[in-house]
């Protein structure tokens, strides 16, 4: 089996990282997701992942928190370096050579992200983990893992969910909704579905960036989706 990929860009939720905690991390979903990247980079594709915060802290609107926006959106970056701490740390474990960058600085735990270093890094074969968003309040890690996947020039984002895919309406609470094989960039926004915020989306529709849309809790469908099964959703 050949990978159809190269070069990856993994989007990960964390919330996914909690399984079924209600907030924090669950060991055994890391140590999941460290075999499956494992498996692939095995392959010789190059990884590099984007994790989002959710798990410890979502930047609130200011009227529940009383916390600003900037600030709480800052409070949510150093939530998604403490998870890519946690996923760098189960990687390792199983092997992995990995590499955390950060967009803010932070000298003691993290490299401070170099556009080249993380090429390099990515060349050499390790896992880059991108930490802290894109260091700007008011972007989301949708629009973080946008910017490194064009950054980095990544073949392909793949945007891991607890859906398996791109539906016609929420799946959870319409039994109606049916699963999209493929769909293009143009559709999604005239039917309104909410993939990734605009910003994310109008950056990969831009640079002819292909995003799959999958359920990173299954296990193998990691791997599916870089030897180019039809798994999940393909937006392009």
């Amino acid at each position: 089996m050949l990978p159809k990929y190269k070069r990856i860009l993994l989007k990960l939720s964390g919330e996914s990282l909690m399984g079924d905690k209600n907030f924090g991390l669950d060991p055994a979903v890391i140590a999941q997701y460290a075999q499956e990247i494992k498996q692939i980079t095995d392959m010789g594709v190059q990884v590099a992942i984007v994790i989002g915060g959710g798990n410890i802290y979502r930047g609130m609107n200011e009227a529940e928190t009383g916390i600003e926006r900037a600030q709480g959106d800052y409070m949510g970056m150093l939530a998604t370096v403490i998870n890519g701490m946690a996923l760098q740390s189960g990687l390792e474990k199983a092997g992995v050579v990995t590499r955390l960058q950060s967009a803010i600085k932070m000298e003691q735990i993290a490299e401070p992200y170099i556009r080249r270093r993380a090429m390099r890094h990515l060349e050499k074969g390790r896992v880059v983990i991108f930490g802290a968003g894109t260091g700007n309040p008011y972007f989301t890690t949708d629009t973080a893992g946008s910017l490194r996947a064009v950054e980095i020039k990544a073949d392909i984002i793949l945007k891991g969910t607890r859906v398996d895919g791109i539906y016609s309406a929420d799946p959870e609470k319409d039994p109606t909704a049916t699963k999209f094989g493929r769909i293009s960039f143009a559709d999604c926004i005239s039917k309104n579905l909410k993939v990734m915020d605009m910003t994310a989306f109008t950056l990969c529709m831009e640079n002819n960036l292909p995003i799959v849309v999958f359920d990173m809790n299954k296990t193998g469908n990691l791997m599916s989706v870089v030897i180019g099964e039809k798994t999940g959703t393909l937006v392009s």
